[in-house]
């Protein structure tokens, strides 16, 4: 039976750097944001439903979703923002676990690379959870440059989610990623190593 790791983070916390060094070593990764944008293309049900819910002016002529739209929609609006995770739960979960499924055929370990885990709670499914770290005023300060956010914008995103600490308490393993890509890689490298997923 394959190993499932899941890993997340919070915004800017550095998952894709982390993630990446998974993929480097030829793990497979089933990631969730790729799904999210999957499971919203035309003529897919989940699209339909956001129409449904939040109208058909965010579909452009070409019948896409507009991202753009629909962010400014549910960034502002904490409650709007629940109600559109909640509409794409569970659409969502059946892809990614079948995801999941698929590449444990094939391979001893699967990353699932999903952001909001512990919200959803797909900690259920997994055989550990890895938080990729950074404290918060760090996280704040990387955001911000990596986006072009003022400092407000950029705290409105950190605490649209469970606060960094707060998954750090839940996580099985911690990837500390304050310092540089190549600490956070040699990291990851002990754990596979360690665990007989790649050679010594």
């Amino acid at each position: 039976m394959a190993f499932v790791l899941g890993v997340t983070g919070s915004i800017a916390t550095g998952k894709t750097t982390a993630v990446n060094v998974f993929r480097e070593f030829g793990i497979p990764v089933v990631d969730g944001d790729q799904v999210a944008r999957l499971i919203v293309e035309p003529g897919k049900p989940a699209l339909a439903a956001i129409a449904a819910s939040f109208g058909a002016d965010l579909l452009t002529v070409e019948g896409c979703l507009d991202r753009k739209k629909l962010g400014a929609i549910v960034f502002n609006d904490p409650q709007k923002r629940r109600r559109l995770d909640d509409l794409l739960d569970g659409y969502l979960r059946e892809e990614i676990l079948h995801q999941i499924r698929e590449q444990a055929a094939q391979s001893p370990l699967v990353v699932a690379d999903i952001p909001l885990l512990f919200e959803r709670g797909y900690q259920q499914y997994m055989d550990e959870v890895a938080v990729v770290y950074i404290p918060r005023a760090l996280q704040l300060t990387r955001l911000m440059a990596r986006d072009g956010l003022t400092e407000q914008e950029a705290t409105q995103r950190i605490d649209s989610q469970l606060t960094i600490e707060e998954k750090a308490k839940k996580a099985d393993w911690l990837i500390d990623n304050q310092l540089a890509p190549a600490h956070t890689r040699q990291q990851i490298e002990t754990w596979l190593r360690e665990r007989g997923f790649v050679e010594e």
